[in-house]
């Protein structure tokens, strides 16, 4: 994944689809782990959570932006009455 330029270009609903593939990862690695068996690349595990990590974080960005889009607009009616 190329992180925050590959997310910033991402819809919501890519985000979300992203998350749930990434989730599925996480838990195929997990199950790989508590039996006993050692994955592949140890080392994905840790990518795997940074990466839900900044969708989480994305998507928080992107709800934000619409609230503050929100609060200007209604500002911009109240000062106009």
């Amino acid at each position: 994944m190329r992180k925050v330029k590959e997310l910033k270009e991402m819809s919501k609903e890519d985000l979300e689809k992203r998350l749930v593939e990434l989730r599925k990862e996480l838990m195929k690695f997990n199950a790989q782990i508590s039996t006993g068996t050692p994955p592949e690349n140890p080392g994905q595990v840790k990518n795997i959570k940074k990466n839900i990590a900044r969708i989480h974080t994305f998507t928080n960005l992107k709800k934000e932006e619409v609230k503050e889009k929100g609060n200007e607009w209604n500002m911009r009616k109240m000062r106009s009455t």
